[in-house]
C-alpha cells in the first residue's frame, strides 16, 4: 500500500468509513487526497455509490457540532454530487432552476446558497446563453422579436469547458470555409479513384464526398450495413487530399475500430503504392497539431465532447473535418451528443454515404431494431443466431459455450476475433462474471499481477501514450509497467495498473467506438433495454452477432418502446452563438 493511500486510510478509519475506499479516494484526490479529506469529509461523496447520509455520517463523526447542515462544503459538495450523476447519464450541463430544484429536494432549504457555494468552491462553472433555439420567428405583428432571457446553465469545470472548447473550435473550421476543391473538379477526381479502383459508388455517397470537398465541417452519416461504402468514400477522399496535396488522417475511436476499418479499405485498394491507414484516436491525437487538410473521424458516435474537442483543437485552420457516423448507435459513453448536436446546430454541412447493394443479416436486424422490432432474418451462413436463454445463468453458460466452441467450430472464428459485449456489468451474466468465467477456460491462472496474469484479454480505461479508454488487448509482459498488445499490433506500455480491467467481455457502452470480426450480445433477465443500446451491440460485429436472449420478451418491448434518453448538451447552443 502506498504512503497516500495509508494516509487516506487512517483519515477514513477516524471518519467511521471503510479502508477500503481509500484506494479510489487516493487517485480522485490526488497527492493531497489525505490532508483535503481531512479538511472537507463531504468529498466522500466523489466516489460512486457513496450516498449524502453515508457522507453526513462520517462528516459528524469527524467534525463533530461543526458538521452543519449549511455548511457550504456541504452544499458545494451536494452540488456536485448533482452534477456529477447528470455527467455520468451523459449530460453536459444541467439547467440552473432544474438543478436547484433536484438539490433542494435533497432536503437544502435554500438551494440556491448551495449552487453559489459550489461555484465558490470552484466545482461548478456557470454559462448563459440567449440562442432560442426555435429559429422560426413570427413577425405577422411586425417588429423585431425581443431578445429571449438568458438561460443559465451549471456544469462540471473539465466537462463545462470541454463543451466550451469543442464549440469555438468546430465554429473556427467552419469560419474558414474554403473548399479543398470546386464541385466539378471533386466530381471529376471521385469518378477517376472508382474507376481506377474498380468499384462503384452510388449517387448519395458521390454528392456526400463533393460536400466534403466543398464544406469544412460535415456529418457523414451511415448506416449499419454501409461499412464497405465508407471505406470506398475514403479512397475517394484519399484521392482528393492527394490531387490537391492537402493531405489526409483517418481516425477511429480505438485501435480495434482502426483495424476494422483498415481491414475494408484494403478490400477495396487496388494498387501497390501505399492506400489510406486509419489510426486510433489517441495515435492520432499524440502527433497533435495536424497537418493534415483533411480529417476524417470514424464512428463518432462513440466520442463525447472532451475527446471531440481535443481532435477539433488540433485541426489547423482552413482543414475539413468530417464526422462519420451512424446516427443509430446510443450516444457516447462520456457526456455529450456530439455528431447529433453539430449536425442540428444546422452551421455545419450533413451528407450521407449510402450502399446501394442489398444489406447483410447483420445490417438488415440492425435496421429492424432502429425501426422498433427485433424480427427473424434470414442468415443462409450464420451471420446472425439467436440464442434464447430461460435465466442469467444458463446465458452466461451459453456465451462461454459460444466463444470456446461454437463459433470457432462452426465458422473458423477464433476466440481472439469474438468479443463478448454485455448488456450490465453486475450480475451472474454481467461482464463481470462472464470475465471470470472465460478467463477460467481461456488463461486460467492466479491472477499473480495485480489479479491479472500474462495471455489474459484486457479492456484499457484510460488514456496514456497511444492509447485510451475502450481499446482492448492482450497482457504480454509485467514488470515497471504492464505491455499490452492492441488490435493493430502495436505494443504499448501501461504505467498505472488502474487503467486495466479483465477485457474478455466489456459492457455495451465499452465496446461502444469499436468493432470486432464477431460479438457474443447477451441480455441477462431485469436489464433495462433500450433501442441504442441493442443497436450499438449488433453493429459491433463484423461477420457473425450471436445474440443470447434471457429477458423473457424485455428485449422486444425495449427495442419497440425505449427509443434511449435524452440528453441536456449546450452544444447546439455554443455553435449558433460563436
Amino acid at each position: 500500500m502506498s504512503e497516500a493511500v495509508e494516509q487516506v486510510s487512517a483519515v477514513l478509519d477516524r471518519m467511521g468509513a471503510p479502508s477500503a475506499l481509500a484506494p479510489r479516494l487516493a487517485a480522485r484526490l490526488g497527492q493531497r487526497a489525505a490532508a483535503e479529506l481531512e479538511a472537507n469529509p463531504w468529498l466522500l461523496l466523489r466516489l460512486p455509490g457513496v450516498t449524502v447520509e453515508q457522507t453526513d455520517f462520517c462528516a459528524r463523526r469527524h467534525l463533530g457540532d461543526d458538521a452543519r447542515p449549511d455548511d457550504p462544503r456541504r452544499l458545494s459538495a451536494l452540488t456536485e454530487h448533482v452534477l456529477r450523476q447528470a455527467a455520468r447519464r451523459g449530460h453536459t450541463a444541467v439547467e440552473e432552476r432544474r438543478l436547484a430544484n433536484v438539490v433542494g429536494g435533497m432536503g437544502v432549504p435554500n438551494p440556491t446558497a448551495a449552487l453559489e457555494a459550489a461555484v465558490a468552491a470552484g466545482v461548478s462553472v456557470v454559462f448563459e446563453s440567449t440562442d432560442d433555439t426555435d429559429d422560426d420567428f413570427d413577425f405577422a405583428e411586425g417588429g423585431v422579436p425581443d431578445l429571449p432571457d438568458a438561460e443559465r446553465f451549471h456544469a462540471l469545470p473539465d466537462v463545462g469547458h470541454a463543451e466550451q472548447r469543442l464549440g469555438e473550435q468546430v465554429a473556427r473550421l467552419i469560419g474558414g470555409n474554403d473548399p479543398i476543391m470546386d464541385a466539378l473538379t471533386a466530381a471529376e477526381t471521385v469518378s477517376a479513384a472508382a474507376e481506377r479502383h474498380e468499384f462503384a459508388l452510388s449517387d448519395r455517397t458521390r454528392e456526400a464526398l463533393v460536400t466534403v470537398a466543398l464544406r469544412p465541417v460535415t456529418v457523414l452519416r451511415h448506416g449499419p450495413g454501409d461499412a464497405a461504402e465508407l471505406a470506398r468514400a475514403l479512397v475517394c477522399l484519399h484521392a482528393i487530399a492527394a490531387d490537391s496535396q492537402v493531405g489526409i488522417a483517418v481516425a477511429a475511436p480505438t485501435a480495434q475500430a482502426a483495424a476494422a476499418v483498415n481491414a475494408e479499405l484494403a478490400r477495396c485498394w487496388s494498387g501497390d503504392e501505399p492506400g489510406p491507414r486509419a489510426v486510433s484516436l489517441p495515435e492520432l491525437l499524440a502527433g497533435a497539431p495536424l497537418e493534415a487538410g483533411l480529417v476524417v473521424l470514424c464512428e463518432a458516435m462513440s466520442v463525447g465532447v472532451a475527446r471531440a474537442a481535443e481532435l477539433a483543437s488540433s485541426c489547423a485552420d482552413g482543414a475539413h473535418l468530417v464526422l462519420a457516423a451512424d446516427p443509430g448507435q446510443a450516444p457516447s459513453a462520456t457526456p455529450g451528443r456530439v455528431v447529433v448536436d453539430v449536425a442540428a446546430s444546422r452551421t455545419a454541412h450533413v451528407a450521407e454515404v449510402a450502399d446501394q447493394g442489398e444489406p447483410g443479416p447483420i445490417a438488415e436486424l440492425a435496421q429492424a431494431v432502429a425501426d422498433g422490432g427485433v424480427p427473424e432474418v434470414a442468415a443462409p451462413e450464420r451471420e446472425v443466431v439467436r440464442v434464447p436463454a430461460a435465466s442469467a445463468q444458463e446465458a452466461a453458460h451459453r456465451v462461454v459455450q459460444l466463444l470456446t466452441d461454437s463459433i470457432p467450430r462452426a465458422l473458423g472464428i477464433t476466440p481472439e476475433e469474438v468479443q463478448v459485449v454485455a448488456a450490465r456489468e453486475d450480475g451472474p451474466a454481467g461482464a463481470g462474471a462472464l470475465n471470470a468465467a472465460c478467463k477460467e477456460r481461456l488463461n486460467p491462472g492466479p491472477g499473480a499481477h495485480g489479479g491479472f496474469d500474462v495471455g489474459d484479454r484486457v479492456l484499457l480505461v484510460a488514456e496514456g501514450p497511444g492509447y485510451g479508454p475502450g481499446d482492448t488487448g492482450y497482457l504480454r509482459e509485467v514488470g515497471e509497467a504492464a505491455v499490452v498488445e492492441l488490435a493493430d499490433g502495436r505494443r504499448v506500455s501501461v504505467a498505472d495498473p488502474s487503467a486495466l480491467r479483465p477485457g474478455w467481455a466489456v459492457t455495451v457502452a465499452a465496446a461502444h467506438g469499436s468493432r470486432w470480426p464477431a460479438v457474443v450480445a447477451v441480455f441477462p433477465p431485469e436489464v433495462p433495454v433500450s433501442r441504442p443500446q441493442v443497436y450499438t451491440a449488433l453493429t459491433r460485429a463484423v461477420r457473425h452477432v450471436s445474440l443470447v436472449d434471457a429477458t423473457g420478451g424485455a428485449l422486444e418491448s425495449g427495442v419497440l418502446e425505449n427509443a434511449g434518453a435524452e440528453r441536456t448538451t449546450r452544444l447546439v447552443r455554443v455553435l449558433r452563438e460563436a
